[in-house]
């Protein structure tokens, strides 16, 4: 594990909060797909693949393809069930991987830079380790591999629910009862260290993408599953056999970036430090007072990282040390 760079700040473009980036429905296993694009700014942009955290979609990385658009011709997706994509006949982090390399096979962009946010870094994590001829660099926003003290995550609450006969529907049936801005407050309320870092705009756009989700019937039920199947996921990578995530983790080879939140409330803050350790080529910031989304949160922190990750791997050298675990970045 090595410190993070961050690449100086004055060679990212000015602050601006552009609209969620323009996106296309695409056939992929016969199931339509949504993919957002941030069109590169410069010629030799490399291809980079943005994917989204539990109950996220691609509009969580508006701002941070932005920002990195001079060195990456982004791609964004909708996992299956969530955003605008359609419904999965499976929501484990196994089908969701075999989704994202089909995607990065059929567009014929790869090997790409990346990019994942907790349920989605669990994600890159699968097709870094089982593709790795499709992964040039890794960058894993808290990540959500496992760890057993559910007591330090809000969302363990729902478990002994889900655990009973009928739990899925009783929790369906109450999400389906929160109006949508006091769902929307209490995601990014959840998701966010201090939410004074998130722009009217953006909190204008998550209300509206969450009334959008109360219209779609398929939502709650993607939502419960894939987070059932995330939890079944990390109780496997305790047992023998080749699929823990951690084992898997152990076998990454790309050059990796991983950034955690000091405030994250979803998944336990120790993780990213353990992921960092188990990844052989690996880079680690933590940041005070940011929580689980910070690439929305503090998006000109991670595209610095990031850039360092980029001129890292290419044998470049810029920007400054930041202090690793158990030092923070502070914000």
């Amino acid at each position: 594990m090595k410190r993070a760079t961050l690449w100086p700040d004055d060679l990212l473009p000015d602050d601006r909060f552009p609209p969620p980036w323009p996106g296309r429905s695409v056939r992929v296993d016969g199931a339509a797909t949504y993919v957002r694009e941030t069109p590169a700014t410069a010629p030799d942009a490399e291809p980079a693949l943005y994917l989204h955290g539990l109950g996220g979609s691609s509009q969580n990385w508006t701002d941070l393809a932005g920002l990195l658009a001079g060195r990456l011709d982004g791609q964004a997706i909708d996992l299956p069930g969530f955003g605008r994509s359609e419904p999965g006949s499976r929501y484990t982090i196994a089908s969701f991987a075999d989704l994202t390399v089909r995607w990065i096979e059929q567009s014929d962009r790869g090997p790409v830079h990346l990019i994942g946010n907790s349920l989605g870094g669990s994600v890159a994590v699968r097709v870094a380790a089982r593709r790795p001829d499709l992964v040039r660099t890794l960058t894993l926003i808290s990540p959500a591999l496992p760890f057993l003290d559910f007591r330090r995550s809000l969302q363990g609450r729902m478990l002994p629910v889900l655990a009973v006969p009928g739990g899925e529907r009783l929790v369906a049936w109450r999400l389906a009862k929160i109006a949508p801005e006091v769902m929307a407050q209490q995601t990014l309320k959840a998701c966010v260290g201090d939410l004074s870092r998130i722009s009217p705009q953006r909190q204008a756009e998550a209300l509206a993408e969450i009334q959008a989700r109360a219209q779609v019937e398929h939502y709650a039920a993607a939502y419960l599953r894939t987070f059932r199947g995330l939890v079944g996921s990390f109780l496997r990578s305790y047992l023998r056999g080749t699929d823990s995530l951690w084992r898997l983790a152990a076998g990454v080879r790309a050059p990796t970036l991983v950034i955690g939140g000091m405030k994250d409330r979803l998944v336990d803050v120790r993780v990213s430090p353990q992921t960092a350790r188990v990844i052989p080529d690996s880079r680690l910031l933590m940041l005070t007072g940011v929580g689980h989304v910070a690439q929305m949160e503090v998006p000109r922190t991670v595209a610095r990282a990031v850039l360092g990750l980029l001129g890292e791997s290419q044998g470049a050298s810029a920007g400054s040390d930041v202090a690793p675990w158990p030092g923070a970045a502070s914000h």
